[in-house]
């Protein structure tokens, strides 16, 4: 057995589980880039259709508050089916919804999905994020399955591997939803996701996963499709630091809110619509790098330590590129969040599959997405109307724009800007913070002293 501060040994992708595992990886990325497209595209669409700041923030809104609020249950559904019936149900769904917005699409007068009072607008807005949120159940599964089907010394490299997956959907996402949405508004992303959803479905049909049962309601919780909140939260109370790692994350999903709701009305205020597709595509090529980087080296001994390192690095960038009004800072301030992206994300789903007992796996990162996710809708809701009505008239000709406005510049763009700094900010000192607790020290002994975890 290697020493806890050996290398842990390269995947092995062509045969087994491993090769399994890659299967699934990639039907998962597939749909993966379907929904970021749906999601992306609705929110260039909504924005050019409106130009209005306080709907995109209102999309972002709709999805941190679905999120939050079905991670629990999606997680008890994930633990209470076999990871392949996950799989395919939440494809299903998504086919269903994206089905039913295309014919309220076509359906509707073009003028109504300009007024960004129209109840058609919103009522199209809500059922295509309810397509987007019924593929949440396939994140939650990926990482369980990587308890599943991966080897406990290499799983840090698969979970470098999730990262991968995640920054080409975005890479993609990012190109083809821009492209999409100038040739054809919304008509010709629904038609793609329905040919896509129907393309992983009949993949996923072919993939045997060797799970022979699914957890009894004796070493699972409650019957399947409950959801198992007391035992949960009994579970993650009881691992050391558990508790504030989720914490920590929340309080950072709480400023982070502000910074999704805003990023495409700034980028977009800096170039056109096809520009900052391409360029979120080349941006996401990074975080492709950031995920392989962590399938070929891992993460070490100190997981923990990596993931609040990698958040005292993004949250800097954060904070400096806003103060030039500059489409080059912004670029590079987001290739150095990219790359580091991977890392973050690895880092947590490490810790929880060593930690958590895989029967309850899915509940407890379930339940980890709904409290980090939780507080996100408060500032993703409230800094679209802030931003609009507050800081951008404070940054155009109020006391902002005249103490500040020489060096800084104002504007709804600068307004926006000023947003990011004070987030960045705030990311950089709650990071700090949670390097020096003393329950950062204890989740470190929890991982260190903790045995890996093995399916049953």
């Amino acid at each position: 057995m290697p020493t806890p501060d050996a290398p842990s040994p390269r995947l092995d992708l062509r045969h087994g589980t491993e090769r399994t595992f890659v299967h699934l990886l990639v039907n998962h990325g597939v749909v993966n880039v379907l929904n970021y497209t749906v999601w992306f595209a609705l929110t260039f669409w909504v924005f050019l259709a409106t130009r209005s700041v306080f709907a995109t923030g209102m999309i972002a809104g709709i999805f941190v508050v679905a999120t939050a609020a079905t991670g629990i249950w999606f997680g008890s559904l994930v633990d209470g089916h076999h990871k392949r019936t996950v799989l395919q149900g939440s494809a299903v769904a998504s086919f269903l919804v994206y089905g039913l917005c295309l014919g309220l699409y076509l359906l509707t007068p073009a003028e109504e999905f300009a007024d960004v009072a129209s109840w058609q607008l919103w009522a199209f807005i809500v059922l295509l994020m309810g397509g987007v949120i019924a593929g949440n159940p396939r994140g939650i599964a990926l990482p369980t399955l990587v308890t599943l089907l991966v080897p406990a010394d290499r799983r840090d490299r698969a979970n470098g591997l999730l990262g991968t997956v995640g920054g080409v959907s975005m890479l993609v996402t990012s190109v083809i939803s821009g492209v999409l949405v100038a040739a054809g508004g919304m008509l010709w992303v629904l038609v793609l996701a329905l040919v896509v959803l129907v393309a992983a479905v009949v993949h996923l049909a072919t993939v045997h996963v060797p799970e022979t049962r699914v957890p009894s309601t004796g070493d699972a919780g409650p019957a399947v499709g409950g959801v198992d909140l007391r035992g949960t939260w009994r579970l993650v109370r009881s691992v050391p630091g558990l508790v504030p790692l989720i914490a920590f994350s929340c309080f950072n999903n709480f400023i982070a809110g502000g910074f999704m709701a805003l990023m495409d009305a700034y980028g977009l205020s800096l170039v056109s619509v096809q520009a900052w597709g391409l360029l979120w595509g080349g941006l996401s090529a990074l975080m492709v790098v950031g995920g392989l980087l962590v399938a070929r080296v891992g993460l070490g001994a100190r997981p923990v330590r990596v993931l609040l390192v990698v958040n005292v690095a993004s949250w800097a960038v954060t904070f400096a590129f806003p103060l030039v009004s500059s489409v080059v800072t912004l670029t590079v301030a987001m290739a150095v969040f990219m790359l580091l992206m991977p890392f973050a994300e690895a880092a947590e789903q490490t810790v929880l599959q060593r930690v958590v007992p895989y029967e309850r796996q899915g509940r407890v990162f379930g339940f980890a997405q709904s409290v980090e996710q939780a507080a996100s809708p408060v500032t993703a809701f409230l800094v679209g109307p802030l931003t609009q009505f507050v800081v951008v008239p404070f940054m155009t000709d109020g006391a902002g724009a005249d103490a500040i406005g020489g060096w800084f510049g104002t504007g709804q763009a600068r307004a926006i800007a000023l947003v990011f700094v004070v987030t960045g900010f705030l990311g950089v000192v709650a990071t700090l913070v949670a390097l020096c607790s003393p329950q950062y020290r204890s989740l470190s002994a929890s991982f260190s002293r903790s045995r890996d975890v093995a399916p049953v």
